[in-house]
């Protein structure tokens, strides 16, 4: 798990589905807060789970967190997700503000089809690490934003693989209203201007507390960190 700060509010940073927690490195540089950043199980170096649900993502969260509260949450895409269902209460988390920013709310058959048939396939085995590094980036959406996180690719006999395991794109799709409405803490949902997987106006459709990050796409945690905070002050612990 990665950490950064020493004095303020507990923050805890969930990152999205192929991602790492060095997606928050740029927001973890902000004093004033101390940051916790850990690699969801089946990403980067923690270990791989038989299953994976939104609640089985937060329960192991949960486990390895070192406080159990008070603590504000700013959760992407998946994590954003599984920041909600840590909001509930039911993982013995106190959580007293989540931001959860860039969550695919909008499922097609077809969308889950897809992720059905990504969670089936076996790990590709690439033969240069470079190879590699540019499918990290490219899967977590973050080609051209971000160098590739060491703890993203694994060496492997032939070469080198991914560490994210397939399986956790079968994790399948939210149930937003019934997060929401469990939810026992303040939750804002947002979504950069420019992000195709989560429209600010789908967002609106769920809750009022819904902003759009003018000028911003998906990751707009990497591309803009400093953004975030605002909403940090929002929260009073």
């Amino acid at each position: 798990m990665r950490t950064a700060g020493t004095e303020g509010p507990a923050v805890l940073l969930l990152h999205g589905l192929g991602a790492t927690g060095a997606v928050w490195d740029g927001l973890m540089l902000q004093p004033g807060y101390r940051w916790l950043a850990p690699d969801l199980p089946g990403h980067g170096a923690s270990p791989h789970s038989a299953h994976y649900s939104f609640g089985g993502l937060a329960a192991a969260v949960a486990e390895v967190l070192p406080e159990r509260g008070p603590l504000l949450v700013i959760g992407h895409s998946l994590g954003g997700v599984v920041g909600l269902a840590l909001a509930s209460g039911w993982f013995g988390l106190q959580v007293d503000g989540l931001l959860a920013v860039g969550v695919k709310v909008d499922w097609s058959e077809s969308d889950l089809a897809k992720a059905a048939d990504m969670a089936a396939k076996p790990p590709r085995v690439f033969p240069a690490r470079e190879d590699a590094e540019r499918a990290f980036l490219k899967i977590a959406g973050l080609t051209g934003l971000a160098e590739a996180d060491p703890d993203g690719i694994v060496e492997t006999e032939g070469g080198w693989r991914l560490a994210l395991d397939p399986r956790a794109f079968a994790v399948g799709a939210p149930d937003m209203p019934g997060l929401l409405g469990a939810a026992r803490c303040p939750v804002a949902l947002a979504a950069g201007e420019h992000d195709p997987m989560s429209r600010p106006e789908q967002l609106r459709a769920l809750s009022e507390a819904s902003v759009e990050l003018p000028g911003l796409g998906h990751n707009a945690h990497v591309e803009d960190p400093a953004v975030l905070l605002a909403f940090l002050g929002q929260f009073v612990l």
